[in-house]
């Protein structure tokens, strides 16, 4: 821990850090601290707030309120788009087609934000910054490439 060693700063952890476990495990020990992540539930877009609606509606448990997406089905969402946008792109479901149309993806519009795949092949999007804070994770910012 950070305090038992006299750091008085906040930590700054990467997307692994998203996890419910978080909390449970490191309570006080992890409270004021942040972390980069690829989406959450209070982003303010159009985009956002018809996929957490939809979302809500599709898993909504009958024993309990529905859960909010986490980055992980948003980041799911967002791949099978960009997948059948390139598949639309290419005109067909050939391999090489659709990796080469993948590859030209550029300025695709997703619930995680504007994606650009760069000549490395490497998606350049938003980070969304969050902090843990009495024990849940609040949106503090999106920041663009």
């Amino acid at each position: 821990q950070a305090k038992q060693l006299g750091l008085n700063m906040p930590l700054f952890g990467g997307d692994g850090w998203e996890s419910e476990d978080l909390v449970k495990i490191g309570k006080e020990a992890v409270e004021g601290n942040y972390f980069s992540t690829h989406y959450h539930p209070d982003v303010s877009s159009a985009r956002s707030k018809a996929f957490v609606e939809s979302y809500k509606k599709r898993f909504k448990n009958m024993d309990e309120s529905p859960k909010s997406p986490d980055a992980m089905a948003a980041l799911g969402y967002d791949s099978a788009l960009i997948l059948a946008d390139a598949i639309k792109r290419a005109g067909s479901t050939e391999g090489a087609k659709v990796r080469d149309a993948l590859a030209a993806t550029k300025d695709f519009e997703g619930v995680t934000g504007r994606t650009i795949i760069n000549e490395k092949r490497d998606a350049t999007k938003p980070a969304v910054i969050l902090q843990v804070k009495d024990g849940a994770f609040k949106y503090i910012e999106t920041i663009s490439p």
